[in-house]
Formats: structure tokens, sequence, C-alpha cells
């Protein structure tokens, strides 16, 4: 993998657990949209998906 597959993999995991943070306090702030758990759980999975999609896409 290159340098660059790389660096794109790491900004897009730390982005995205900003996006699981956020997600995970708004629904804390707000209990009313849904379970915390829940949405964390959810934005993790989606997080897995796009790192396990560019990981492999960057291996060819």
């Amino acid at each position: 993998m290159s340098t660059l597959a790389l660096l794109v993999v790491l900004l897009l995991v730390l982005v995205g657990l900003i996006v699981v943070g956020l997600l995970g306090y708004a629904v804390y702030r707000c209990p009313v949209l849904t379970q915390p758990v829940t949405v964390a759980l959810a934005g993790a999975a989606v997080l897995v998906a796009a790192v396990t999609t560019v990981a492999g896409t960057a291996g060819r």
C-alpha cells in the first residue's frame, strides 16, 4: 500500500471517529432521537465499511 493510501485511511479513521463521537454526544444530549449506543454503533459500522473499501481498493 502506498503512503498516500495509508494517509487517506488514517484521515478517514480520524474523521470517522469524530463523527461517531459527535453522533453519540448529540443523541446523549437529546435522548428522544434514539439510544446512544445504537447510533454510535451504526456510525462505527459505516466507518468500518468505508475503511475496508478504501484499504481494499488501495492494495490493487
